[in-house]
């Protein structure tokens, strides 16, 4: 796939997309990237309290957020938008490489994390990978967040959850598609293994979220890791 068919199948809606970083000349760097890949930048922001309100003005498709931001720290950006109707996924995009911080981008919602020592090839990927749902992260970084979706899952549940009557059915290629999902495997890697096509992968997933009323992909390996499922 060329660059400039980036943002869009054929005959596919454009991926829009904002951008959050504090720095002027990064922000409309990265932006300037997106839309010459064929990305529809519908707004930048400079702060978090500016993030916050114009993502839900606009609505974006994906939010490329700074987790160093003034006023609101990205992650609270991220705790905020996420899962509240028409949410935007969050990759983050930050200097740091810090596990700490990239453990509490994920645990906030997001949905990839990068480093700005990515190239542009890897940033307009990333970005149209966490359009479709797939987690992304910088080489390195996907053992650490899967090692701590295992070390929740291995947290008690909370009594609620433990006494929940009524566990929804998942079909078998559901339940399928989610034990791939809790090994650690990408959408690509699920649909080669099993197949399918990316976009049913998503939908298996989507409708797994649904039915479990679960917001993000954290909440949903933790769920199957829990039940063992990583295991079979």
């Amino acid at each position: 796939m060329s660059e400039q068919d980036a943002g869009a199948g054929a005959g596919e809606a454009r991926v829009s997309v904002m951008v959050v970083d504090d720095h002027p000349m990064w922000r409309d760097a990265v932006a300037r990237d997106l839309e010459e890949a064929g990305f529809d930048v519908v707004a930048t922001a400079g702060d978090g309290e500016q993030a916050v309100r114009r993502a839900r003005a606009t609505s974006p498709d994906v939010l490329v957020l700074d987790l160093n931001l003034p006023g609101k720290p990205g992650v609270q950006v991220c705790r905020e938008l996420v899962g509240h109707g028409a949410a935007p996924r969050v990759l983050v995009l930050s200097a740091s490489g810090e596990h700490a911080d990239v453990l509490e981008a994920v645990k906030s919602g997001a949905t990839g994390y990068l480093v700005k020592s990515a190239s542009t090839e890897e940033l307009l990927d990333a970005v149209r990978r966490t359009a479709l749902g797939d987690p992304v992260f910088t080489p390195g970084l996907a053992g650490l967040v899967l090692g701590e979706y295992r070390r929740l899952a291995a947290d008690p549940a909370p009594l609620a959850e433990r006494d929940a009557p009524d566990v929804p059915k998942l079909t078998e290629r559901e339940t399928e598609v989610l034990r791939l999902v809790a090994k650690g495997l990408s959408y690509k890697q699920i649909a080669e293994r099993l197949v399918i096509s990316h976009r049913t992968v998503q939908n298996h997933v989507q409708n797994t979220l649904g039915k479990l009323q679960l917001h993000n992909r954290v909440e949903l390996v933790r769920y199957a890791i829990e039940r063992g499922l990583d295991e079979e």
